[in-house]
């Protein structure tokens, strides 16, 4: 019979989850709300806790709330494995707000650790049993709370489509989708897969960039929508194109180059010497997970031009 599991004993390689462009159907999958976070797993030795990010640096000393929580919980000897996120007023979890908290000194308002999996407890290897008996365990080990530091993950169990449907529409980042039966397995499997909700939107084209090594492709798009009469920059746009579209593109944007920055107020740092600036005449198509609080896309992919549309019309608050 196997040991206790211990800090010097056990590692923590994560499962990892295939992005994929759709949710798995059939009741062998279950369904959690993607989380916008830092991936953190919590070793447990001897009472001694530990918070470990995916890359394995030793977080403990960063969240000293989060440690005072699972200290509260009584475990001996264990691995969870979870997500370390800032909660806003919403319900939503925000990665920028996590990346702030980073900053803050403690106690942090809304930052919170959702359990989703449990590996070992008090020598037991628990990675060889079925999600749903793991599930189950994690859930009795701390409860069901949705106002603590420390959360269970809930999940819904098949209806992948209408679960996906229902979280995009309440402007969530996507679902994680996990196979009920199979055990725990380290690295990035099929079994778990993630599908994200993408949102669509119209800018304005007032840039580009070249692309790294060629000085006649195309690197990215720089975008922005109108607030008022100022045109405000949004990001760079750098996926989502062909080889012939970007030399389509890049054509196009050469014959309506200026020298003056149309955005307002300019990029900042080396974009402001690198870019090209153009007659803000275009309108384009993106997909993207969010905006920041500061207007910035995260994950942009370009759809296509859009004819017809006014630029003027392409603004913040209505588009």
């Amino acid at each position: 019979m196997a040991g206790p599991a211990t800090l010097a004993t056990i590692d923590y390689d994560p499962q990892l989850a295939t992005l994929t462009k759709a949710p798995p159907s059939g009741e062998e999958w279950v369904h959690e709300i993607k989380l916008d976070g830092y991936r953190v797993g919590c070793l447990i030795s001897g009472g001694r806790i530990r918070l470990v990010s995916r890359n394995g640096l030793d977080w403990t000393s960063k969240f000293p709330e989060i440690v005072e929580a699972i200290e509260a919980l009584g475990i001996r000897d264990g691995l969870i494995d979870g997500e370390l996120v800032v909660m806003l007023p919403n319900g939503r979890s925000s990665f920028e707000a996590m990346q702030q908290a980073v900053a803050k000194r403690p106690p942090r308002k809304g930052l919170v650790y959702f359990a989703f999996d449990l590996i070992h407890l008090e020598g037991d290897r628990i990675e060889r049993q079925p999600l749903e008996e793991r599930k189950a365990r994690l859930q009795k080990l701390i409860g069901s709370s949705k106002t603590g530091r420390i959360r269970y993950t809930e999940h819904v169990a098949g209806r992948g489509t209408e679960v996906f449907e229902q979280v995009c529409k309440m402007g969530l980042e996507g679902i994680i989708s996990k196979r009920r039966d199979l055990p725990y397995q380290p690295g990035r499997r099929d079994s778990w897969r993630k599908i994200k909700c993408l949102r669509r939107g119209l800018f304005v084209v007032g840039g580009f960039t070249d692309q790294e090594g060629a000085q006649k492709g195309l690197g990215a798009l720089l975008v922005g929508r109108y607030d008022g009469k100022r045109l405000v920059h949004c990001g760079r746009v750098g996926t989502g194109f062909t080889q012939a579209v970007a030399r389509d593109l890049r054509a196009r944007l050469e014959a309506i180059e200026q020298p003056a920055c149309p955005f307002d107020p300019p990029p900042s740092g080396p974009l402001l010497r690198t870019g090209h600036w153009v007659k803000p005449v275009l309108v384009c198509e993106a997909t993207f997970i969010e905006q920041t609080n500061a207007g910035m896309l995260r994950a942009p992919a370009f759809q296509g031009l859009k004819t017809g549309v006014k630029p003027r019309d392409v603004t913040i608050t209505a588009t």
